[in-house]
């Protein structure tokens, strides 16, 4: 049986660390060390903040002592410390309108795009991960979702389905940041956040083009493959120097699943990195509204209820909220059917009234070409427009003949259409 060490009894082993007894943990505090091989636990790297009496219990039911650095601990109590701290209103507040940031964030897509397929390449060929150039691409868009989410997030829709892969990667790098930031987190963390989304499939790289791009359902033996790109990313990222562990941890975990039933490892509950969790939620997002070798992407309103059917047994609950609330039910760059027939692109969101975007009307309500202009479906709040101006239904990318990456060769701008 476990016995308490009293603080007297604490060995000091450095400036910055002590060893104390598991009895003795509270949230905040940062993990740098076990009493036993980390490989031995379900924490995949050194190095962790306590951020759940469940993390504590978890530490309690595999080790007895475990070094704590007191630089990096944060030392709140118990009775004040949640996982994820409730939005602030600054956080959420645009620093500027859309069609202004749309230009600047136009040119960082472009550059993003350019350094993850480069990035990829490179490690298909067999050389390193370059940290710093995924750090520049993962910094730009971290500025511009600051400045306003909504320009980049419109980015973001624009996919090309053979260059699936890296395009993923950077959106799900785009929405992890714009999802960090609607949490509540600093610019160091989204930074962190951003490089775990942009990273987490890099293990995929190492599947055969065969079975990575099937068209069919894969066979058992083949989804055995598959699944092992995880261990793939965690031993490519793991191999590079000066990566950030949380970027290990996520690539290694994102498949994980609350209820134990994911894999590599089947972890569950709190044993699942925070971030992990984190892009666990973005990725599946991404992935079911985009068009994929085996299956047509969805529309947006089904992929949300993917995961809201999905909370608590594969995704974090409550994450699942947040993430519902952050994206909308009609996010920037989604095909709206409206009432009266008429079909537009989502340009922003409305996060107050979901149902009420800002959206740039392409076809009639005979489906066809009219010149664009921009709508504020607000104003049917306030009676400037007919009630049948409200949104009917959601449509995938490519529906009526509409392509994002159309507008985008077009140059369509916010501030041209605004």
């Amino acid at each position: 049986m476990k016995t308490t060490v009293s603080r007297a009894a604490r060995q000091v082993v450095s400036q910055r660390s002590i060893n104390i007894h598991v009895a003795e943990l509270q949230l905040g505090m940062f993990v740098s060390n076990l009493d036993r091989d980390w490989l031995e636990t379900p924490f995949v790297t050194q190095g962790f903040i306590i951020e759940t009496e469940e993390h504590i219990a978890l530490l309690r039911e595999y080790c007895d002592t475990v070094w704590v650095d007191k630089v990096f601990s944060k030392w709140v109590k118990a009775e004040t410390q949640t996982v994820f701290e409730s939005p602030t209103h600054l956080s959420l507040i645009h620093q500027v309108p859309a069609q202004d940031e749309h230009e600047n964030a136009s040119s960082i897509y472009q550059k993003t795009k350019q350094i993850t397929k480069t990035l990829m390449d490179e490690v298909r060929l067999g050389h390193a991960i370059d940290t710093k150039s995924a750090k520049e691409a993962v910094s730009g868009c971290v500025s511009s979702v600051m400045q306003n989410p909504d320009a980049l997030l419109w980015m973001a829709k624009m996919r090309n389905s053979d260059e699936y892969t890296s395009e993923h990667c950077m959106s799900v790098c785009i929405l992890a940041i714009a999802f960090g930031r609607y949490l509540g987190m600093n610019e160091k963390e989204l930074n962190d956040l951003g490089l775990c989304g942009l990273l987490h499939d890099v293990g995929k790289i190492q599947i055969p083009d065969e079975i990575l791009n099937k068209p069919a359902r894969l066979t058992t033996d083949e989804w055995g493959v598959m699944m092992r790109h995880a261990a793939h990313g965690r031993d490519l990222l793991l191999s590079t120097s000066n990566i950030l562990s949380a970027a290990v941890d996520v690539a290694y975990a994102h498949h994980e699943r609350i209820d134990g039933n994911g894999y590599p490892r089947g972890l569950k509950g709190a044993a699942i990195p925070t971030y992990a969790r984190i892009i666990a939620v973005v990725d599946t997002y991404d992935a079911v509204t985009a068009d994929r070798c085996y299956a047509p992407g969805m529309p947006t309103t089904d992929a949300l209820r993917i995961l809201y059917e999905s909370r608590d047994t594969h995704f974090d609950g409550h994450l699942v909220d947040s993430f519902m609330k952050m994206i909308g039910l009609y996010p920037p760059g989604t095909i709206i059917e409206l009432v009266n027939g008429k079909v537009a692109l989502v340009l922003a969101s409305n996060h107050k009234y979901q149902h009420l975007p800002r959206i740039i009307q392409i076809l009639d309500e005979g489906k066809n070409k009219v010149p664009e202009r921009v709508i504020n479906l607000m104003d049917v709040e306030k009676g400037r427009l007919d009630k049948d101006y409200f949104i009917k239904k959601a449509h995938v990318d490519g529906a009526f003949g509409i392509n994002m990456r159309d507008y985008q060769a077009k140059g369509i701008q916010f501030s041209r259409v605004g």
